[in-house]
């Protein structure tokens, strides 16, 4: 907990399933880009149930694609794609004939080309979570402040807190680089000297934190809502603390 005596930290949030509620955009996106890189596969415009599933386990945009184009394949094997996920990316990477680079960019282009076209329908597939709004606008009377460190591009990122009316104390997209790699340089020196608190939704992401010496002083937070796995807030290790809404909304000197 924070005191009266303690220096009020810099609260940096993870954006897509903890500020905001993306699914129906993901998908939208996904399957727009993955028709363009393969337009002969075959896509419902509706998410199927196995994108929700299959979401947590995604870490960056271009995977969403690639998801996308493995939903295609009538011979899937959602289970076992499901148990295997990390080792099954570069094979089906490998059976699309396709790059990182090249999912990531169709990715950009179709979200770019959207909001071109439709700035408002795009920010109409998107909601943020109850209570965060107001919750981010708090945290200046706790004198806090707040970030965002996203894998999502800091562009489209911006929209949708600017459509908020929010502005975060600095916004870190894809293109700043890993989340570990934006941590350590909060760290060292853009953090002010201040405590960082970072606020996820994916188990890993956090595990991946804890497992580094250089970031054993950020103090991390899984949030219970989001895009969770089956038993993510189970059995968390040492310095992972679980956010559930009402303790979110409370003063930071609440926090567990």
């Amino acid at each position: 907990m924070i005191t009266a005596a303690q220096t009020a930290p810099l609260v940096v949030f993870d954006f897509d399933g903890v500020l905001v509620d993306g699914m129906a955009e993901y998908w939208a996106s996904a399957r727009l880009a993955a028709l363009a890189v393969a337009p002969g596969v075959v896509l419902p415009a509706q998410a199927p149930p196995a994108f929700a599933q299959l979401r947590p386990l995604i870490h960056k945009g271009w995977e969403m694609v690639l998801m996308a184009l493995e939903l295609g394949r009538p011979d899937l094997d959602v289970p076992a794609l499901l148990a295997t996920y990390d080792a099954a990316l570069p094979l089906a990477l490998a059976r699309w004939g396709v790059s990182e680079h090249d999912l990531q960019q169709a990715l950009e282009g179709e979200r770019s080309g959207a909001m071109a076209a439709d700035l408002g329908a795009w920010l109409g597939l998107h909601r943020f979570y109850p209570g965060v709004i107001e919750r981010l606008g708090r945290l200046a009377s706790e004198g806090a402040d707040w970030a965002v460190l996203t894998t999502k591009g800091g562009a489209f990122a911006q929209q949708l807190l600017q459509a908020a009316g929010l502005e975060p104390w600095a916004l870190y997209g894809h293109e700043q680089g890993s989340k570990s790699e934006v941590l350590a340089q909060l760290l060292a020196g853009a953090g002010q000297g201040r405590p960082i608190w970072f606020v996820e939704d994916r188990r890993p992401t956090l595990e991946l934190v804890r497992s580094q010496a250089a970031l054993a002083a950020v103090r991390c937070f899984l949030v219970s809502w989001g895009y969770l796995a089956p038993g993510d807030g189970l059995g968390l290790p040492g310095g992972i603390a679980w956010l559930e809404p009402n303790a979110f909304v409370a003063p930071l000197a609440q926090w567990p």
